[in-house]
């Protein structure tokens, strides 16, 4: 029987149905002109992520990354050490990662799926790092993002993120969670405070919360205005 409410899983697919313009959004189809002029296409770290694994805060050990793209932090994290897991829904975005990935003889396990129906192991990783992928996620989906971070990170292993602040030049609704259901739409991604991530990340130690900052490409890193990035540490048992 079609459309029957049985169990909880039920009910959040419910409501992405009801995101009309984020369920005819294709991601395949966005990646698949390289040449397009989107900032997050270039071959860059995030600045942040950088600086956490330059200064040490993030040593070596098994990470996990959400939403990998084309893989440019996958790779870094790769090149300094990591072993490498990073899932995507999207086949032009992970072909285009492993072609960069086989260009610098970097081993990366690049996995095509929904970071929802993967199947992980407890306490599997150090290290779970989102640049650009939180803010896509509908408010529903928000507690099965949450349990996912803390199901697979190991007792004092970190977690950070790169999001949308409100209102930013680069996108960032700054429409309430009940909005998102009273328009049936997050209005192309919605945008974070410093407040709203630490009330809902609060399981876990907040470590830095601050604007990414804005760098040239010769930098060798990515930093643009108009994200906001965080760290977090999860609790030790």
């Amino acid at each position: 029987m079609k459309e029957i409410i049985k169990n909880y899983e039920d009910v959040l697919v419910m409501l992405d149905e009801l995101l009309h313009e984020e369920k005819k959004f294709n991601w395949d189809t966005f990646y698949k002109n390289r040449e397009k002029q989107v900032p997050f296409f270039k071959d860059l770290p995030d600045e942040n992520l950088v600086s956490y694994v330059k200064e040490r805060v993030i040593k070596t050990g098994k990470v996990l990354e959400l939403g990998c793209g084309p893989g440019r932090n996958a790779i870094f994290l790769a090149e300094n050490g990591f072993l490498v897991d990073a899932v995507d829904s999207s086949q032009e975005a992970l072909q285009w990662a492993n072609e960069r990935a086989r260009s610098k003889g970097i081993d990366v396990n690049f996995i095509r799926e929904n970071i929802f129906c993967l199947e992980y192991e407890a306490g599997t990783y150090d290290f779970v790092y989102d640049s650009g992928c939180f803010h896509h996620f509908p408010p529903h989906r928000r507690t099965s993002y949450l349990e996912l971070i803390d199901r697979v990170l190991k007792p004092g292993g970190y977690f950070a993120l790169t999001t949308f602040v409100e209102g930013g030049e680069l996108g960032g609704s700054e429409i309430s969670d009940w909005d998102v259901y009273r328009l049936k739409s997050m209005k192309g991604g919605l945008g974070y405070s410093e407040e709203k991530l630490k009330e809902i990340f609060d399981r876990f130690k907040t470590l830095e919360i601050r604007l990414m900052r804005e760098l040239p490409a010769l930098s060798g890193m990515f930093g643009v205005s108009g994200l906001r990035t965080a760290l977090f540490k999860k609790k030790e048992d």
